[in-house]
């Protein structure tokens, strides 16, 4: 710039008595300058713009880098804990499933019909035991299991066995039924023991 300045001030530095061709020529040359500097004008106006462009971009980078930083710090240690309590409910889930798995084995292997009249005492307080051991088991995990069976439950099913909308009438029916083999067992075990007496007693 101050080049063109400095050509600029020989220019005007006209002599005392200049031709009409030397006159020519610095107009030429001052018209030539002129342009040259509108150029370069134009040349800082866009290198400017260019400037202020980046650094507007610049500022935008620098905004979504620290609000990305942020969100996905925070959504990293809810994944985190999420992760945590995932994991420590499914280990809590296996070891409901092998106790469940466990005690429905051991009430699956009770048979009644093979014991016979000596062991039929000790089978029953066994075998009453395996089942109020399971039932403890069962209401202790209920709660952490609730969950799931609403899943279940809210699922739509098939009525093949005609279960769906029975009454209390029903249940009531059943629940007699699936009692009955222990209350006849529980007879012929008193039937036993009375004869046993009556026959050990002294006459």
């Amino acid at each position: 710039m101050s080049e063109l300045i400095t050509d600029h001030d020989e220019l005007l530095d006209l002599s005392e008595d200049p031709s009409a061709e030397e006159l020519q020529g610095q107009v030429q040359r001052a018209q030539s300058e002129l342009i040259e500097l509108k150029r370069r004008q134009d040349q800082i106006e866009k290198e400017k713009l260019r400037l202020e462009e980046l650094s507007r971009r610049q500022e935008d980078l620098e905004r979504g880098r620290i609000e990305m930083v942020d969100k996905l710090t925070r959504s990293l240690l809810l994944v985190q804990r999420e992760t945590e309590e995932s994991q420590r409910r499914l280990e809590q889930l296996h070891n409901i499933q092998d106790s469940f798995a466990e005690h429905l084995k051991e009430l699956e292997q009770i048979d009644c019909k093979s014991w016979g009249g000596r062991e039929l005492a000790r089978e029953l307080t066994r075998a009453t035991g395996i089942v109020d051991e399971a039932r403890a088991t069962y209401a202790r995990t209920q709660a952490k299991i609730a969950p799931i069976e609403e899943e279940l439950l809210e699922e739509p099913y098939s009525d093949e066995f005609g279960l769906k909308g029975q009454g209390f009438l029903y249940w009531l029916q059943c629940g007699a039924a699936f009692t009955l083999p222990l209350v006849v067992l529980g007879l012929f075990a008193i039937c036993v023991w009375i004869w046993r007496v009556l026959t050990l007693a002294p006459r």
